[in-house]
This record gives structure tokens, C-alpha cells and sequence, in this order.
């Protein structure tokens, strides 16, 4: 049984970032950036202020996704896509190009869509039931607060999916979660403290430049310009930490595949 080396886990990860970053940087445009700023022009997301009530936001959500639904749905499977060819690309030691990845993601796809699909099929149902019964003894909050954060252990058990279909070739989504399973026994809580903590220095970096963007942006142009400017810039920085992200799932899968320092970089 592996346990995971958060800090093996994060160098082998920026490593592979750095030996990868121009075919990283490619595929993080095509499948992150514009599919982001598409979304932005075509499905802005709906205006709310800080004087709506609950209600009112609750409505303006509902109308938003109900009309917006089929497109958001097709706009999400290209990170998705982006997802794995960054896996194929970093996990792959025969080196395929950008076009090869593409095509093996590609394929690979519908396997992560449908393992994507159990999950959520079965976790959503647990959250419902969880939050009703910590209803009867805690507030409405905090109960789904407390039934949110324990599926975390789930998610964390299903985390190393996407790098067992891209990683792996396996096409049963059953399999593919069975494997995740098995590679993250006993280190649900090591995953999620390396990926909680990494996320929040993300976070914050991520919030001071948009600060600082902002009012750049506030000052030098007005209307839909600023808005789509603002949005440029936001899906560049959010690009940025997916690659990160995805880096730090093919390390993590390394290391409790086999690799015991995580360093096995091509």
C-alpha cells in the first residue's frame, strides 16, 4: 500500500508542467480559454446584486440554466476533453503530439463522461438523503454544509478517474472507478489536504490579480469591452490552474500506481 509524498507529488508535477509547457500551454487554449470565452459571449452569466432575496436569486438561476442548459452542457465537455489529453500528454512516455493526444482523448471521452455520470448519479442522492436526516437535529445550513463535506471523501476516492481512462486506456467506467478506488485506498485524506491547499494559494493569487485587473479595467474602458476583458483574463488565470490541477492528478496517480518518489517525468 502507497502512501502519498505530497511533497514528491507537487515537484513531480511542476516538472511535468515545465518539460511539457508548450504543448500544455496549446491544449489549455484550445479546450480551456476559448470555450471559456464562447461561454462569455454567448451565455454571459445572469446578473444578480446584494439586494435580492434568496427567492429572487433562486428564479434568476433557474431561469438562467433552464435556457442555457444545452449549450453549458456542450461547452463542458471540451475541459473535459482538455483534461485528458493533458493526461495523455504527461503520462504517455512515447511523447505523442498535440494532434495524437487530442485523438486519444477523444476516444477516451465518452468512458470519462459516462464514470463521470455513476458518480455524480450516485452521490447526489447520498447529499439529499445526508442532508435530510442532519436536518432534524442541526439548522437547514449547517446540515448541508456538514453533508457537502462528507462527500468530499467520495470525490476524493473517485479523484484519479480521469488519469486511469487517459493514463491507462481502460474504457469500462465501472473498472475505471474500481481502479480509482483501489489506487486512493487510505489516502483520501492525504489528496485532499494536497489539493485543498493547493487550491487555496491558487485562490488567493487568483483573487489579488483579479483585484488589481479590475480596476485596470474600471479605469481604461467601460461597458462590454471591460466585461469581456475581465472574462479574457480570468479564463487565462483559471487555464493556468486546471494545468496545474491536471499535473497534480497524473502525479499523485505515478506515485500510488508504482512510481514510488512520483518522479517518473518524461
Amino acid at each position: 500500500m502507497t502512501t502519498l509524498d505530497s511533497s514528491a507529488a507537487w515537484a513531480s508535477a511542476t516538472r511535468m508542467v515545465a518539460a511539457n509547457r508548450d504543448l500544455l500551454m496549446a491544449i489549455a487554449g484550445v479546450f480551456f480559454v476559448l470555450p471559456g470565452l464562447a461561454g462569455a459571449v454567448f451565455v454571459p452569466s445572469p446578473a444578480m446584486t446584494p439586494e435580492m432575496s434568496e427567492t429572487q436569486i433562486l428564479a434568476v438561476m433557474q431561469d438562467y440554466y433552464a435556457s442555457s442548459l444545452p449549450v453549458l452542457l456542450l461547452l463542458s465537455l471540451f475541459p473535459m476533453a482538455g483534461m485528458l489529453t493533458m493526461l495523455v500528454a504527461m503520462l504517455d512516455t512515447a511523447r505523442p503530439t498535440v494532434a495524437q493526444s487530442i485523438r486519444r482523448s477523444v476516444r477516451a471521452l465518452p468512458s470519462y463522461f459516462a464514470a463521470q455520470l455513476l458518480v455524480a448519479l450516485a452521490i447526489l442522492p447520498l447529499s439529499m438523503a445526508l442532508a435530510s436526516v442532519l436536518a432534524l437535529i442541526l439548522p437547514d445550513r449547517l446540515a448541508v454544509s456538514v453533508a457537502l463535506g462528507l462527500l468530499l471523501y467520495p470525490i476524493m476516492r473517485t479523484m484519479l478517474v480521469g488519469p486511469v481512462v487517459a493514463g491507462e486506456g481502460v474504457r469500462n467506467p465501472v473498472t475505471a472507478i474500481r481502479e480509482s478506488f483501489g489506487l486512493t485506498r487510505r489516502n483520501a485524506g492525504r489528496i485532499l489536504l494536497f489539493i485543498g491547499m493547493a487550491g487555496f494559494v491558487f485562490l488567493v493569487v487568483y483573487g489579488l490579480i483579479m483585484m488589481f485587473v479590475g480596476v485596470v479595467l474600471v479605469l481604461m474602458f467601460k461597458g462590454e469591452p471591460q466585461r469581456l476583458l475581465g472574462e479574457a483574463v480570468s479564463g487565462v488565470l483559471l487555464a493556468i490552474g486546471y494545468t496545474y490541477f491536471v499535473a497534480m492528478l497524473a502525479a499523485v496517480y505515478r506515485q500510488l500506481a508504482g512510481d514510488p518518489a512520483g518522479t517518473g517525468v518524461r
